[in-house]
């Protein structure tokens, strides 16, 4: 037993074989490196995960514009690499920590007290935010709490919690970053380290490899040319007409009414109302666009759409006045039965009714008879087996 053991073992709370037996790669030189990658990988995957919420739900103030029609492809495909390269960040993190979480005094002072409770609430709610987030990805939702508006008020607990413990330790950060990564005086594990085990480079090194692997194994859903290497990634290949379906026709039970020889679109504009058969559809001023389906999951997909600009459509039926429009589907519950678009998107030249896409007669999983799609816009928002569309006060 080495001199200054004693001292370790009463200052961690460690059976002494672990007491004497900590690596010097658990020290704050790898915590705050680690750490404040972790920290931009949360903050971006925290501001973009606002903005797909305030999409999705938009408070009175926020607006989102029409174009350019990549952005949300950007920012969500940012949403989800960020996460899942967080993952194995968080775990080295943890890893690198784990000695001091059972460092005496257990509380102490306030400040100390404010960290521990700050450590708790952060660990707690990034692990479940990455954890949701992934089963989300995967549409599996092993819960019965409402997923978007539970995933979105965690991710203030955890933004929050980061934003106290990171003015808590700023002063020990600060220190560590401006020190060599192998400098003898950044082991501050509280009492026990000892010359054992892995290099501090060699976890980093790991770490960087792991979040960068993580990344590009699932990057393929937004980014195309990295779909061959993106093994995980469980929306990077194709569906009917060369595009990625998450609900179908058969999910919605709507293939009987979709494909009724008496279907009619109702439209509305002021006072005015009119049904249009999908023959009548055809026959109005065709117009055509290039854009990408973004789900909320994280996968994207470019496609040529054609149908009908919703402008033109509104023209047949009376004066658009303003405002924004509602769209309602064939199924009969549901979210997402319904969306609604917002003026600029409304009046914007690429926002079709479509009717083909890629050249061909809209798939019925792909919303046949005729479907929304609106420039930067959620997939979940692009309401597909329309039954009505009507401008809204």
């Amino acid at each position: 037993m080495t001199q200054d053991t004693p001292f370790r073992e009463t200052r961690l709370l460690l059976p002494r074989r672990l007491a004497t037996r900590i690596s010097t790669a658990r020290s704050i030189a790898v915590t705050a490196r680690v750490g404040s990658v972790l920290g931009v990988a949360v903050t971006v995957c925290f501001a973009t995960g606002l903005i797909s919420h305030w999409i999705q739900h938009p408070p009175g103030w926020f607006v989102w514009p029409a174009h350019p029609v990549w952005l949300y492809r950007l920012t969500q495909g940012a949403h989800v690499i960020s996460g899942i390269a967080a993952v194995p960040l968080l775990l080295v993190k943890l890893w690198s920590v784990y000695p001091r979480l059972f460092a005496r005094p257990l509380f102490g002072n306030p400040l100390r007290l404010l960290e521990r409770a700050s450590v708790a609430m952060l660990v707690g709610s990034v692990i479940f935010q990455l954890a949701t987030g992934l089963c989300n990805i995967a549409q599996w939702y092993p819960w019965k709490f409402f997923f978007t508006t539970t995933h979105y008020a965690m991710a203030y607990v955890a933004f929050g919690a980061m934003a106290v413990h990171l003015a808590v330790k700023l002063p020990s950060v600060r220190t560590a970053l401006r020190r060599p990564v192998d400098d003898p005086e950044s082991v501050e594990t509280d009492g026990g380290a000892v010359g054992q085990g892995i290099s501090r480079r060699s976890v980093l090194t790991a770490a960087a490899i792991a979040a960068a692997v993580a990344g590009l194994a699932t990057a393929g859903q937004t980014v195309p040319f990295l779909r061959r290497v993106s093994i995980l990634a469980p929306r990077s290949g194709s569906g009917p007409q060369g595009l990625p379906v998450n609900r179908t026709a058969g999910d919605a039970a709507v293939a009987d009414a979709a494909r009724d020889p008496a279907y009619r679109l109702r439209v509305r504009v002021g006072g005015r109302s009119r049904e249009f058969a999908l023959d009548e559809l055809r026959a109005l001023p065709q117009s055509a666009a290039a854009l990408p389906i973004t789900c909320v999951e994280g996968w994207s997909a470019s496609a040529h759409w054609s149908g009908v600009r919703l402008r033109d459509l509104l023209a047949a039926v009376g004066e658009y006045p303003g405002g924004s429009v509602r769209f309602v589907s064939l199924e009969q519950g549901g979210l997402y039965r319904e969306s609604v678009l917002p003026p600029p998107h409304v009046i914007a030249a690429d926002t079709l009714i479509a009717l083909r896409l890629n050249g061909e007669q809209l798939d019925l999983d792909h919303g046949y008879p005729c479907r929304l799609i609106a420039p930067n816009r959620p997939g979940v928002l692009q309401t597909k087996w329309l039954a009505a569309v009507e401008v809204t006060a």
